[in-house]
């Protein structure tokens, strides 16, 4: 049987010398460290949920002594979530769709079409990324109470919306498509909008799924502005559900475990349905930028 060829950086030829090795062992070595430390309180949070309160309070041992999914079942029951739940996904939706839409538009304005002061916008959008993101949330506060928007989804939709980051991604990738196609589209009678939704919106699928992770990792995670914004237990998202639910008295911290299991699996899920594509388009993003 062949041997497999090394296809990354560091080739085959290379491992003869002593000193890639010794560096490729100490890579290894490392991402090993980093993936233990970036799993290990996951694996933690989940075995601790199996543990009653008894346990939980008194055992330091990693595993439980019985797996007891009973224990989640009751939890789940006296969490009631899973109107959060949906209340969660309402938002990611939306959140997703203003992400990709109206930073792409910015950044198809500020990549292709230039308009005069345009470098002027652009040094403003990335002068923002220095600014802390707290210090826009009683402005923007202030002003979703001014047009009426509380108790709904609309305001979280459209702050992410306005993501300077996503704006920078977009500009990068814009500028790496090729300025043959965008003209073939106004030759064959596309409006400008016509010319980003039906051409270089599909040219730039590995962007937007890129954006889409961050904008999905960003709205279900979000506490702070869903627990502003949205009035009355009926609208509360995952986060601000569990929040509430930890100032209950009658929850233990067993409990507690086992509700933040409950907010970590649709991430988690996402993540392994979609790893492939995830890697393969950030690579492209990377390689085009």
């Amino acid at each position: 049987m062949a041997k497999a060829q090394r296809t990354g950086v560091i080739r085959d030829y290379d491992m003869h010398s002593a000193s890639v090795r010794v560096g490729y062992g100490f890579i290894i070595f490392f991402c090993l460290i980093m993936t233990v430390i970036a799993v290990f309180p996951i694996i933690w949070v989940v075995l601790a949920g199996f543990k009653d309160l008894k346990e939980f309070m008194s055992s330091a041992k990693l595993l439980p002594e019985v797996f007891d999914f009973s224990l989640f079942a009751k939890t789940w029951s006296q969490l009631g979530i899973a109107q959060n739940y949906l209340n969660s996904l309402i938002s990611v939706a939306g959140s997703v769709v203003c992400a990709i839409v109206f930073n792409g538009l910015l950044g198809y304005g500020l990549a292709i079409l230039k308009p005069k002061g345009y470098g002027i916008v652009k040094k403003l959008v990335m002068l923002s990324l220095l600014l802390p993101t707290t210090i826009s949330i009683v402005p923007l506060f202030m002003n979703i109470q001014k047009l009426n928007l509380g108790g709904s989804f609309v305001p979280l939709w459209l702050s992410y919306g306005a993501n300077a980051m996503y704006v920078i991604l977009f500009v990068q990738f814009f500028e790496s498509l090729p300025t043959s196609i965008i003209e073939a589209g106004r030759i064959d009678g596309c409006t400008q909008l016509q010319t980003f939704f039906y051409i270089v919106l599909p040219l730039s699928r590995p962007i937007c799924s890129v954006i889409a992770i961050f904008a999905i990792n960003a709205a279900w995670s979000d506490f702070l502005l869903p627990y502003l914004v949205l009035r009355g237990s009926a609208l509360q998202t995952v986060m601000v559900r569990l929040f509430v639910f930890s100032t209950e008295q009658t929850v233990n911290a067993d409990t507690m475990m086992r509700s933040v299991v409950f907010s970590m699996i649709p991430p988690i899920i996402l993540f392994f349905i979609f790893q492939k594509q995830l890697t393969e388009n950030a690579v492209s993003v990377g390689i085009k930028g």
